[in-house]
């Protein structure tokens, strides 16, 4: 029976919420896309590296502070969205965070996401994240631009030494 593409949302979340990588990785396509402010992904190697380091890296070093929900799933044949809102210590820096993000889901003929694009306000995730530099930087593109140069550094490094 295929699932519903609202379904496919929240299974997605409620395994995200649990930390559950692979559960996570059940809902997209092999041939996924992923965009946010830092992240631009293709393939499910590399969707699902990234978020397996964030459950990995929250597992290891927050998991008490980490909650996730999420609200406001619509979703029709091909396309779909939610809100979500994460609770969490940054790993890098040991602040906590609340980011608040809305989704939006492209899905292919068998209700996975072939398309998902995450979207918040940068500046007010790096004042959390970072705090002072993200305070007096969080809106310039050289701080985006460096903590996506970190952020896929990081990535890479998680993927070669999950030896995918």
């Amino acid at each position: 029976m295929q699932t519903t593409n609202r379904q496919t949302i929240d299974d997605f979340y409620a395994a995200f919420a649990r930390l559950d990588a692979d559960g996570m990785a059940a809902c997209y396509a092999d041939d996924a896309m992923f965009d946010d402010e830092v992240f631009s992904l293709r393939g499910k190697r590399e969707v699902m590296g990234m978020w397996g380091m964030l459950c990995d890296a929250v597992k290891t070093k927050g998991r008490e502070d980490w909650k996730l929900d999420w609200r406001d799933v619509h979703a029709e044949a091909d396309s779909g969205e939610a809100h979500w809102d994460a609770r969490y210590r940054f790993s890098a820096t040991g602040r906590m965070v609340l980011n608040r993000i809305d989704a939006e889901f492209a899905f292919d003929p068998a209700g996975r996401i072939a398309r998902h694009r995450d979207s918040f306000d940068f500046w007010a995730w790096s004042r959390q994240a970072l705090g002072a530099p993200g305070l007096l930087l969080g809106w310039t593109p050289m701080l985006r631009n460096g903590v996506r140069r970190k952020a896929d550094a990081n990535l890479r490094r998680y993927l070669a030494q999950q030896g995918s």
